[in-house]
């Protein structure tokens, strides 16, 4: 068991403690939610960089860490969704959650074919994932302060991050059609 991948535990052991405390009828419970999301995205920054330098690095690791981010966010949405059922933030989160699993399989897809390098990570998708993960934090925390609107602000920034999520998908299938569609003559 290397460092980051227990990491990648205990970010995926802070899924259910993330929604025990979303729901909890104590007023301090959204601030610790998001206190439990941000701790969450930081061990995702953290393990990845870990294994880079310490060159801990494993396939279970490698799959695991994806998986991980995706259920946290995936959650995270559903909750806040739930909390404030709008169209507002419905479409926005279902446009995240929608591009993570098209994505996911996009590059089960290619790894099978053997161009899963063709799908790596781009630097789209690290804006996409800060700025989706700095929405969700303000989203859970709701409350304003010193006057600043955490909400909307939280609001804006999902919408940002829906966008990014378009695009990093588009450059992906782009990255990705030549192989998909020559793969499919095949059959």
């Amino acid at each position: 068991m290397t460092t980051p991948t227990l990491l990648t535990l205990v970010r995926i052991g802070l899924i259910p403690v993330l929604a025990l405390f979303f729901y909890l009828p104590w007023e301090l419970s959204r601030p610790v939610t998001a206190l439990i999301f941000t701790l969450a995205s930081i061990t995702d920054w953290l393990d990845g960089y870990l294994a880079r330098k310490l060159n801990q690095t494993s396939a279970f690791g490698a799959f695991l860490d994806p998986v991980a981010d995706k259920l946290m966010v995936a959650v995270a949405l559903v909750l806040l969704v739930q909390a404030s059922p709008t169209p507002w933030l419905a479409i926005p989160a279902a446009v995240i959650i929608g591009r993570e699993i098209a994505v996911s399989a996009l590059r089960e897809r290619m790894a099978e074919l053997g161009k899963g390098g063709d799908v790596a990570v781009s630097m789209i998708g690290k804006i996409k994932t800060g700025s989706q993960m700095v929405a969700i934090i303000l989203l859970l925390y709701q409350d304003s302060v010193l006057g600043f609107p955490v909400e909307m602000a939280g609001y804006v920034l999902v919408y940002v991050a829906a966008s990014l999520t378009l695009w990093s998908m588009v450059v992906y299938l782009t990255r990705a059609w030549p192989t998909l569609y020559g793969s499919g003559r095949d059959r």
